[in-house]
């Protein structure tokens, strides 16, 4: 029997998955948070779409450098990941995670996901309405044998 849902939680039938990490850095400091508001919009070259909500550390990085990482993490590291603020705490330091340079963006990779995809916002004309960034994918890495990506 169907039952009524409220509203406010229509976004749990339709939100995307996986849970990624995004990672920024402005002014010298990386920041790393959790993003579920994603989705593919271009195969090549590849382009994804994001909401950032206004209200998150990262919002204001990205909107200003444009640059970010979407590193996507194993199930296992899942527990390890935290829902707080990169405005009063070095998350990668409090959650055990290995910033990595990358080679086109200022924000770093996350060692310890299994891949990282650099990219870069060529859209931002739908940010003040909707938080929503269209980023491309400018180089992507994959570590296949579950190791950390390590620089070389």
């Amino acid at each position: 029997m169907m039952q009524e849902l409220p509203l406010s939680r229509v976004y749990q039938l339709l939100e995307p998955g996986p849970v990624v990490l995004l990672t920024t850095a402005r002014k010298g400091k990386a920041n790393v948070m959790t993003m579920s508001w994603h989705m593919m919009v271009e195969f090549e070259p590849p382009m994804v779409a994001c909401v950032v909500s206004s209200a998150d550390y990262s919002f204001a990085a990205l909107r200003t450098t444009r640059e970010c990482v979407i590193a996507i993490p194993s199930l296992a590291l899942a527990p390890q990941v935290g829902n707080c603020s990169g405005r009063v705490l070095d998350k990668f330091d409090a959650f055990g995670l290995t910033a990595v340079s990358a080679e086109q963006v200022a924000p770093p990779l996350v060692a310890e996901c299994f891949a990282n995809l650099e990219c870069r916002a060529v859209d931002t004309r739908l940010v003040n309405r909707y938080n929503l960034f269209v980023l491309e994918v400018l180089k992507a890495w994959m570590d296949r044998s579950g190791a950390r990506v390590t620089e070389d």
